[in-house]
């Protein structure tokens, strides 16, 4: 019997020297921590003696363990407990954030070790949603009782937010939101989203987060939020966002006005009704009013303006589809008509062309050789000192405004967000933009003034002969001569001194010129100019003028520069524009009705001029080549923007 007791004795403190051994082992098995805590009804005092009641310290294991943590230790996140039992007080506040930005790390070797911690690869939304929470206002430590990670999916029973048992759960969230912003909770039940909320049958509705996203919470006073939230609403309204965005209300939004109006500085936020509602402040009986909180003139004329108006939607817009879509399809028929005549004039010129190869001691293969061009040494004088100046002026002031204006036409893309910052704020731009316009209009217009001034002092001058840049019947012969040449089935035409594809481009800049200008001048003046006409006139206005200057980028940027430049026969640069003349071989080649009709004159003789310096045309070809890349750059901004907004 002793010697049994003893056994037993012995036994006892094996036993007890082992589960000691056991209990400073890392992780303890959870089933251990159960023994208190799956206890219903276990809790412990809240103050000493029992004065503020009890802290509830049970845990369901069976929610628990069916919930996305449910394959966790309890020490993975109570990890300064050392010993069971462990202390009741001074444990550290679990840090959900720290955990969740080491699952970034983990992501590298997620593919070759399943993470020890959630049982496979880390969701990448889930590192997302923790950087964006340190980033919102409920990180904030200023904040008193701010909302931790807890605050909205609980300690231990976190489910996906799809799941109906989440707190996090869609539907719940105006009443989860709503235990700390009761006031904004009361009129949310008073508005059509939380009336439709309580209506399934009609369809669904917005909550909190549809609007302020769940994670990203920020400061509603600042211009990050109203961005996140007008997004959020056009998550439902999306027709309603793309007119908005396409809106210098949205424009100016995106490039950080904080005054420009938001959805709900129209349109009210959480006590929102419906338009046809009297209480709407953009119903009919008080639009008027809610302009004025912006735009102090408004009257009746103004506000028949469309802030969602968008060419998509015929039947809201007829006037705004009719100009949006005309306009469209025709740059769609301008870009396929030059592009396919770039293409098969590239086509045909190089195989007239070829690259040689020769081949050269060093090397154990042929090398390409392109043919050098015949040079004369002598200079014809194509285009005068002042012109030159005019074209450089039209040039980069159209570069200029290329630049600022599709910052403005593509406010959400990131180079435009960037680069409003970088130019001084958007007052800056906007004043750079429209006095870089005027400089715009001032080169062609008089340039306009200064070549009919010469035509009415030259009594004799032919409106429809060689030196005349209107349209006559030789262009259309050459223009189908040439297309005829592409195929092979002639030779090309002979070009005088100016051709067709030149007179497109001259005529071309003058629509551009009365389209964009004299709708800049309307959205300039919008203010002043709205109490007089239709509020609807600028939603044409902004059509008119984002279309045309994107049709300008698209011929300008891409057949202008192919005509001028890139075609085999002058590529890579023609410096004419810089040097104002031609080697006379090559205007022989290109102009050959010209050469012979002005030889046959005895006119050609007053056009010769000495060739350019080395220097000069060392300045025009670095000039020449960065205007060549600041336009290309320009152009892949351009098809940036569109790509990620598309138009209208």
């Amino acid at each position: 019997m002793r010697v049994a007791q003893s056994f037993l004795a012995a036994a006892s403190i094996v036993g007890l020297l082992t589960t000691s051994s056991s209990l400073q082992a890392e992780p303890f098995p959870n089933s251990q921590c159960q023994e208190c805590h799956g206890e219903r009804g276990f809790s412990v005092p809240l103050k000493e003696h029992r004065e503020a009641g009890k802290r509830a310290l049970f845990i369901a294991t069976d929610f628990f363990g069916g919930s996305v943590h449910g394959k966790n230790q309890c020490t993975d996140c109570h990890t300064d407990i050392e010993e069971l039992p462990h202390r009741k007080t001074g444990l550290a506040t679990v840090d959900c954030v720290s955990c969740h930005e080491k699952l970034a790390d983990r992501n590298a070797v997620a593919s070759k070790r399943r993470s020890s911690l959630l049982g496979g690869p880390p969701p990448k939304r889930i590192v997302a949603y923790t950087r964006d929470y340190q980033l919102s206002s409920h990180a904030d430590p200023t904040i008193e009782n701010n909302a931790n990670c807890a605050s909205c999916h609980t300690a231990h029973y976190v489910y996906p937010s799809e799941d109906s048992r989440a707190t996090t759960y869609r539907l719940k969230s105006p009443e989860l939101c709503g235990s700390c912003h009761e006031k904004a909770l009361a009129q949310y039940r008073q508005s059509m989203h939380g009336a439709a909320l309580k209506r399934p049958w009609k369809g669904d509705s917005a909550v909190c987060s549809d609007c302020h996203s769940s994670h990203q919470i920020s400061d509603l006073k600042k211009l990050p939020a109203h961005r996140l939230i007008t997004q959020g609403c056009g998550e439902c309204h999306q027709d309603e966002l793309a007119g908005y965005m396409a809106s210098p209300h949205g424009q100016l939004a995106w490039h950080g006005d904080q005054d420009a109006p938001k959805c709900v500085d129209c349109h009210d936020n959480h006590e929102i009704t419906h338009v046809e509602n009297p209480a709407s402040p953009v119903n009919a009986v008080n639009l008027i009013q809610t302009c004025q909180k912006c735009h102090t003139k408004a009257n009746e004329q103004f506000v028949k303006y469309h802030p969602h108006g968008t060419i998509r939607n015929f039947e809201k817009y007829p006037v705004l589809w009719i100009l949006g879509n005309g306009m469209a399809a025709l740059i769609i028929a301008v870009l396929i008509f030059f592009y396919l005549h770039s293409v098969l004039w590239f086509w045909r010129e190089k195989k007239e062309r070829p690259v040689t190869y020769q081949h050269v001691d060093s090397r154990s293969y042929p090398i390409r050789v392109k043919p050098e061009k015949k040079r004369s040494g002598i200079y014809f004088q194509r285009f005068s000192w002042y012109w030159r100046v005019n074209h450089w002026v039209l040039a980069l002031s159209l570069m200029f405004l290329v630049f600022t204006g599709m910052v403005v036409m593509y406010p959400n893309t990131g180079w435009a967000m960037r680069i409003v910052p970088m130019l001084g704020g958007l007052e800056i731009l906007n004043n750079l933009h429209h006095w870089t316009g005027v400089i715009f209009m001032l080169a062609i217009f008089g340039h306009a003034a200064v070549v009919l001034i010469r035509i009415f002092r030259l009594k004799d001058f032919d409106w429809f002969g060689p030196d005349s840049l209107l349209p006559r019947k030789k262009d259309w012969a050459d223009m189908k001569g040439q297309f005829r040449w592409y195929f092979g089935k002639g030779k090309q035409p002979r070009f005088d001194r100016w051709t067709y594809w030149e007179k497109f481009d001259y005529w071309a800049v003058y629509w551009g010129a009365f389209v964009i200008g004299s709708s800049g001048l309307l959205l300039w003046f919008a203010d002043s100019i709205g109490q007089y006409i239709p509020g609807w006139i600028f939603n044409l206005a902004t059509i008119a003028h984002g279309l045309e200057a994107f049709l300008a980028v698209l011929t300008l940027f891409v057949v202008h520069f192919f005509n001028n430049h890139f075609r085999p026969a002058k590529f890579p640069l023609d410096t004419v524009m810089f040097t104002g003349s031609w080697d006379l071989e090559e205007l022989k080649e290109e102009r050959p009705e010209e050469y012979q009709r002005l030889k046959a004159s005895g006119e050609l003789e007053k056009h010769l001029v000495p060739g350019p310096s080395k220097r000069w045309n060392l300045i025009s070809h670095i000039l020449g080549f960065s205007l060549l890349g600041i336009g290309l750059l320009l152009l892949v901004m351009v098809v940036n923007g569109f790509l990620t907004s598309s138009l209208f």
